[in-house]
């Protein structure tokens, strides 16, 4: 199964209804391949913080794979943080994250000293 295109997705949808916004973002959309991180950051500059009855709907529709798992849990790691305080940088439930903690425990311990 192939992912979106985000880049193309976010590069129509600031030409067409976000203009203004054009030079902020194009840093992000310059890039070849757009990470899921470049996404969230993206998002926040298009629509700013959610509120509680959007963010709970579009919670609801997002999807990880392993290597972001990877890198949200070194986040984590880097920046000191507890479950609850990662979980609500991104927007996560704390079950979620304790959850890819148990399963790629190894996989973080293992990659510690890899760049993502």
């Amino acid at each position: 199964m192939s992912k979106p295109n985000y880049k193309q997705i976010y590069t129509d949808m600031i030409t067409i209804k976000h203009a203004d916004k054009l030079k902020d973002c194009s840093a992000v959309l310059n890039k070849s391949e757009l990470s899921i991180f470049d996404v969230i950051n993206l998002q926040k500059k298009l629509f700013g913080p959610e509120n509680n009855a959007i963010g709970h709907s579009n919670q609801l529709l997002k999807s990880y794979d392993k290597p972001t798992i990877l890198k949200i849990l070194e986040y984590q790691k880097k920046h000191q943080m507890n479950n609850a305080a990662l979980s609500r940088h991104f927007r996560l439930s704390r079950n979620t994250v304790a959850k890819w903690k148990k399963l790629f425990l190894n996989d973080v311990t293992t990659n510690a000293n890899h760049q993502f």
